[in-house]
C-alpha cells in the first residue's frame, strides 16, 4: 500500500478523486436543499391559495355548510377558542394545526357546526380583536401530516385568519401536499447515490490514464539515467519530449547536468593524466641521480637533486591548491592592500618595476599572493629584460597589471593558456620547470574572489595580464 501511494501517479489520482468527491457532495447537498426549499415553497403557496379561497367564501357565506372546503386536501376552520367549526370531507387524521379534531361538534345554540358566543365572549372579543369585519389577515405556515381518504402524507399548512361579521374571527387551515417534494428529493438522492460513484470512478480512471501519459517521459528519463549510472557512460543523454512543459524542461536540465558532469569527469581524468606525466619527469630524474650517487658517490649531482626536489614540492603544492579550489574552498574575508602585496612579491626579482597605489581588497591573502606571484613567474619566463607591475583603482575595481617585453601571446591562444597543464611550444622550449598550472590557478582564484584575469598585448610589446578584483 505504501509503495502504491508512494507514486506521483497514485497520489495525483487520489487527490483529484477526493477533490471531485468533495465537490460533488457539496454540490449535491446544495441541489437537494434548493430543490426541497423550492418544492416546500410551492406546497406553501398552494396551501395559502386554498386557505385564502376558503376565507373569501367565509366572508360571504351565512352558514359553514355553504363553504366548499374541497376533498383533495385537508382543510380546517377553527374559531378563536381553537374549536373546530368545519373540516373537509374525507379528513381522518391531522397534526400540525391548531387542533387534531377532524369532525366539528354541534353545540347547543349553534347550527351546522357554527360556534355561538355568549356576552362574556363578545366582551372578550371586543377587548382583544381590532380587525374589522371582512378583513383577511396575514398567513402563517407550519408543517404537519394528515390522512385523507386513507392516504397519509406530510403537508405544508397555511393558517389564514379572517374576521367575519356573524361568527367573529375564524382561522382557515389548508394543507399543501409535500409528497411531490419528498418524491423529487428521494429520486434526486437516488440518482446522486448512483451517479456520483460512477462519476468519481470516471474521474479516477481518467486521471490515472492522463497522469500515466504525462509521466511516461519521466519514466523514460528515469530508465535512461539508470542505464547511464550502470554503464558509467556520461556521453549518453536522456530523451527530450517534443513539448514545452515541465517534463521537457526537466529533460533539458538533466542533459545540461550530464554534459557538465561529463566535462568535469573528463577534466578530472585529464588532470590526473597530466599530473602523472608532470610528476614522472622529476621523479625519474631524481631517482636516476640518487641511483648514480649510490653507485658512484663522487658523481652525485646534489644541486640537480635539490632542484628536482623543489620542482616536485612546487608541483605538489599547485596540485593541492587546485584540489582545494575544486572542492569549493572559499576566498576568505581578510582585508589586504594589493599594492603592498605587489611590492613584496616583486622584491628581489631582476628587471621588475612597480607603480602601485594602496588599494584594498577582501579575500585570502595566501591565494592572492599566489596569483600575483604566478603572474610575475610567468612574466620572468617570457620577458627579455623588463617587467612592469601596475596597481591602480578603477571605479569599483582594483586593477593589477603585469606586463613584459617578450613575444606576447597569440590571440588564438589567449584562452587556452589558462587551461591546466597547457604550455605553448615556445614556452616549453624556454620552460625552467613550470608544469603549466600557474595561470590556471591564477584565473581560478580570481574567479572565486569575484574578479577576472585576462591577457592582451602590452603597449610596448609582449603580454599584459590584467587582474580585476572588486573593491569593498
Amino acid at each position: 500500500m505504501r509503495r502504491l501511494f508512494g507514486s506521483v501517479r497514485a497520489r495525483a489520482t487520489l487527490g483529484a478523486t477526493l477533490v471531485v468527491a468533495v465537490a460533488l457532495v457539496a454540490a449535491g447537498a446544495a441541489v437537494l436543499l434548493s430543490l426541497r426549499s423550492n418544492l416546500v415553497d410551492q406546497a406553501g403557496t398552494k396551501a395559502e391559495r386554498e386557505a385564502r379561497d376558503v376565507a373569501s367564501q367565509l366572508l360571504t357565506a351565512t352558514s359553514h355548510d355553504q363553504v366548499d372546503l374541497g376533498d383533495d386536501s385537508p382543510v380546517q376552520v377553527v374559531d378563536e377558542g381553537r374549536r373546530l367549526v368545519a373540516a373537509s370531507e374525507g379528513l381522518e387524521r391531522i397534526s400540525g394545526t391548531a387542533t387534531d379534531e377532524v369532525r366539528p361538534t354541534t353545540r347547543a345554540g349553534g347550527t351546522g357546526g357554527t360556534t355561538g358566543s355568549d356576552d362574556s365572549d363578545d366582551d372578550a372579543d371586543d377587548d382583544t380583536e381590532s380587525r374589522e369585519a371582512g378583513e383577511i389577515g396575514d398567513v402563517e405556515f407550519t408543517d404537519g401530516s394528515a390522512t385523507v381518504d386513507g392516504d397519509t402524507e406530510d403537508y405544508r399548512f397555511a393558517a389564514v385568519p379572517v374576521e367575519t361579521q356573524d361568527n367573529g374571527t375564524l382561522t382557515v387551515w389548508a394543507g399543501g401536499s409535500l409528497d411531490a417534494e419528498q418524491s423529487a428529493v428521494d429520486t434526486t438522492t437516488t440518482a446522486m447515490l448512483i451517479g456520483f460513484p460512477l462519476l468519481i470512478g470516471v474521474v479516477a480512471g481518467a486521471t490515472w490514464l492522463v497522469t500515466r501519459r504525462a509521466l511516461r517521459p519521466v519514466e523514460g528519463i528515469r530508465r535512461e539515467m539508470a542505464a547511464i549510472t550502470a554503464s558509467e557512460d556520461l556521453a549518453r543523454r536522456v530523451p527530450e519530449p517534443d513539448t514545452h512543459d515541465e517534463v521537457a524542461r526537466l529533460a533539458r536540465t538533466t542533459n545540461v547536468t550530464l554534459a557538465a558532469l561529463e566535462t568535469s569527469v573528463e577534466r578530472q581524468r585529464r588532470f590526473v593524466a597530466d599530473a602523472s606525466h608532470e610528476l614522472r619527469s622529476p621523479i625519474a630524474s631524481l631517482r636516476t641521480q640518487l641511483e648514480v650517487g649510490a653507485a658512484h658517490p663522487e658523481l652525485l649531482d646534489v644541486p640537480g637533486a635539490v632542484e628536482d626536489t623543489v620542482r616536485l614540492q612546487r608541483l605538489a603544492a599547485d596540485l593541492l591548491l587546485l584540489a582545494r579550489l575544486d572542492a569549493g574552498e572559499g576566498p576568505g574575508d581578510k582585508r589586504l592592500d594589493l599594492g603592498e602585496v605587489a611590492r613584496r612579491e616583486a622584491r628581489g626579482r631582476d628587471g621588475v618595476t612597480v607603480e602601485a597605489v594602496d588599494v584594498e581588497a577582501v579575500g585570502s591573502r595566501g591565494q592572492l599572493e599566489r596569483v600575483i606571484g604566478n603572474l610575475l613567474d610567468n612574466a620572468q619566463r617570457h620577458a627579455r629584460a623588463v617587467i612592469g607591475v601596475t596597481v591602480r583603482r578603477e571605479g569599483a575595481w582594483a586593477v593589477v597589471e603585469v606586463a613584459d617585453d617578450g613575444d606576447g601571446v597569440a590571440e588564438a591562444d589567449r584562452e587556452r593558456i589558462f587551461e591546466r597543464f597547457v604550455r605553448l611550444d615556445e614556452a616549453r622550449s624556454r620552460d625552467d620547470g613550470g608544469a603549466g598550472l600557474g595561470l590556471a590557478i591564477a584565473r581560478d582564484v580570481a574567479a572565486r574572489h569575484g574578479g577576472t584575469l585576462t591577457v592582451r598585448d602590452a603597449p610596448a610589446g609582449g603580454a599584459l595580464f590584467e587582474l580585476r578584483l572588486p573593491i569593498v
